[in-house]
């Protein structure tokens, strides 16, 4: 495929899907991620797409709050990852959720379950699940960030601290190649870590532009996970640290996955 083809279809594809990963377009196209990022240079350079962390997305878009911007990136590896999380999860179970937006497609995916007991610093985790199914939803108090509107601070930690739950299920914003687990704010890895000291199973929600990446905080090692739930399997090297550190990964393939 000639590059103008190939961003006549990028472009096609922005539109329907509203914000295309990197990584999602190298995998549609079978090609790596360097040579679409060269194929978007000139559509950006044009305004016709605008970058965003990790892909694209129309520049109609940019006047949206940046959370719901974020729920857009890799959004069918996310929704595919959701629900894998669902699958694992059964009727009557407790679980802390936060909310990132991995972690709002898990909660968008657990709508087909019944009686969850959810303990969340996330509004919108709350707002989809408490009026469903004979759920019951506990919220933590603290100070609201306005991005996302998730509690944050110690009084969203002493909160957590009362509880005991089947699974902490968190996300991170990436996950280097020595299997370290990171995210962006200090207070979502405080948050991550009470989850994980109050739950008998640890859950991780990361799709699999996360890989081969680092970011600003570390939060914790592969061998703090029981469960990784993404949407590609992991370069065999990154795979290998896994399996080292015990770490199972389930992975959930979108609808859209190329047949091998």
């Amino acid at each position: 495929m000639f590059s103008t083809e190939r961003q006549t279809e990028i472009l096609k594809l922005v539109r329907d899907r509203r914000t295309c990963a990197i990584t999602d377009l190298a995998s549609h196209f079978d090609v790596s991620d360097e040579t679409i990022r060269r194929n978007i240079k000139p559509l950006i350079a044009d305004g016709l797409l605008i970058k965003v962390h990790g892909g694209v997305m129309l520049p109609e878009r940019l006047d949206e709050p940046p959370f719901q911007r974020r729920m857009e990136v890799s959004r069918p590896g996310k929704q595919a990852i959701g629900a894998r999380v669902a699958e694992l999860v059964r009727d009557g179970d407790s679980l802390i959720l936060e909310g990132g937006t991995t972690c709002v497609h898990v909660a968008q995916a657990l709508a087909a379950r019944s009686r969850l007991t959810v303990v969340t610093n996330s509004i919108e985790v709350a707002r989809v699940l408490a009026p469903r199914n004979g759920n019951r939803v506990l919220v933590a108090g603290g100070e609201l960030r306005a991005d996302d509107c998730a509690a944050v601070g110690e009084t969203a930690l002493a909160f957590l601290r009362q509880f005991h739950v089947r699974y902490a299920i968190v996300s991170v914003t990436a996950i280097d190649l020595q299997g370290r687990f990171m995210d962006a704010l200090p207070a979502d890895v405080a948050f991550s870590l009470a989850a994980f000291a109050q739950a008998e199973q640890r859950v991780v929600a990361a799709d699999h532009a996360k890989f081969g990446h680092s970011a600003l905080v570390h939060a914790f090692e592969a061998g703090a996970v029981n469960l990784l739930v993404t949407d590609e399997p992991p370069a065999p090297a990154l795979a290998q640290v896994f399996a080292a550190a015990g770490l199972d990964v389930a992975v959930a393939r979108t609808a859209h996955a190329r047949v091998a």
